[in-house]
């Protein structure tokens, strides 16, 4: 009897053990799962506001452009607001360089790497 008492003894002493080691195993399990979604996150979202930056320099200068030509168009090549929407476009232009060394060519719609934008690009076309 003793010995089917100490056999049962140990029996239930190693289920016990078993059962520790599979929630161990669990708990570490979930752990690597929450810790990977959250560097997968961390990862897919980390360009995001490279992005927005970049949209908001676009969309700056192709504004600052579009007003340049409105401006020539309804009150000349000369005129004063001509000449302030050609300075707040030389602004956007240098901004979005100095933020991202590059910048929005609305004319050729298509980002430029070379600090080589014509503050007079807009001479020639009317």
């Amino acid at each position: 009897m003793q010995l089917a008492s100490g056999v049962s003894a140990n029996f239930s002493s190693l289920q016990g053990d078993i059962t520790a080691m599979e929630h161990l195993k669990s708990s570490f399990l979930r752990r690597v799962a929450v810790a990977g979604a959250t560097l997968a996150g961390l990862i897919m979202f980390a360009g995001a506001p490279t992005l927005r930056a970049d949209d908001d320099c676009q969309r700056r200068v192709a504004k600052a452009d579009h007003n340049l030509h409105e401006a020539i168009e309804h009150h000349g090549y000369q005129s004063d607001e001509a000449a302030k929407w050609r300075h707040i476009l030389h602004e956007e232009r240098e901004r979005c360089w100095t933020a991202n060394h590059r910048w929005w060519d609305e004319d050729g719609h298509r980002w430029r790497t070379d600090h080589d934008w014509d503050d007079h690009d807009h001479d020639y076309h009317h």
